[in-house]
């Protein structure tokens, strides 16, 4: 699922958070970083524990593994959407063993996406998400949802199996519209640092009308790196940065909505 190399300079820490939330979606093993700085760097700037996620089998297993070394990062597993042609039953299989380890605490990213691949992949898709469901289920753990131009297949398939109790929509990409479906049914919403950019005017009307806790914060890293730094590396200490912004835009003070973020992460994920 390579989506290119980020360039250019690191961009500076912010000014750290004073209630730590967690980044909730990040890939520690495609940012080219030692783990334990990406940890210690995040720490400082507020944001604690890591998720860092699964799009395969190996970068799954590599997830777990991490999350068992290093305090402070924790793992979910899946096959992402795009790699779903490709898997085995013995893929699936490990994914559900890797479900039942302790440092595991979602499935995902699993999903649909419409927009990088042709019709007839999806099938396959759909097929994978609802076997993604049925082992988040199994394990009694959340569903991450990669959702890509693809809302109402979506959101029909959570209907069809019966969404898991928590289900969380990563970088979520929908409009208010979508928020407010997403906040009857009980998902929450996860949002990147694509909020902050200033074509997003949908998706900050959809972080504004979203439940403070239905919410939560991620980056994505490397990818989605807020502004001003948008096309630079992005890492879990620019969390703040979304933070900010998502505050902003719901009309709250920082601190309220980092106390609301934290508890909804550990409601989700357990933490």
């Amino acid at each position: 699922m390579s989506r290119g190399k980020r360039e250019g300079e690191r961009p500076p820490a912010p000014e750290p958070l004073a209630v730590a939330v967690p980044d909730a979606h990040c890939h520690l093993d495609l940012m080219g970083d030692d783990v334990r700085t990406s940890v210690d760097e995040a720490r400082a700037a507020g944001i604690a524990p890591l998720l860092t996620v699964g799009i395969d089998v190996a970068s799954s297993q590599w997830c777990a593994a991490t999350a068992e070394q290093h305090a402070g990062v924790h793992a979910t597993v899946a096959i992402h959407p795009n790699e779903s042609p490709s898997a085995t039953e013995e893929d699936f299989a490990e994914i559900a063993r890797l479900a039942g380890l302790p440092q595991v605490v979602a499935i995902g990213e699993t999903g649909l996406d419409h927009f990088r691949t042709g019709e007839p992949e999806w099938a396959v898709q759909e097929a994978s998400f609802r076997r993604h469901i049925a082992i988040a289920k199994e394990s009694g753990k959340a569903l991450v949802i990669h959702d890509r131009d693809a809302h109402d297949d979506v959101l029909r398939v959570l209907a069809e199996e019966g969404a898991p109790e928590q289900t969380v929509f990563h970088c979520f990409s929908g409009d208010a519209a979508m928020a407010r479906t997403c906040a009857e049914r009980g998902f929450v919403m996860s949002f990147a640092g694509n909020v902050t950019f200033n074509n997003a005017h949908d998706l900050r009307a959809a972080a504004a009308v979203a439940p403070i806790d239905q919410l939560l914060v991620e980056t994505d890293a490397p990818f989605l790196t807020p502004v001003p730094y948008r096309g630079r590396p992005n890492a879990p200490y620019l969390v703040p940065l979304t933070v900010r912004a998502l505050a902003e835009v719901k009309g709250v003070e920082t601190d309220t909505l980092c106390a609301a973020v934290a508890a909804t992460a550990a409601r989700v994920f357990g933490l």
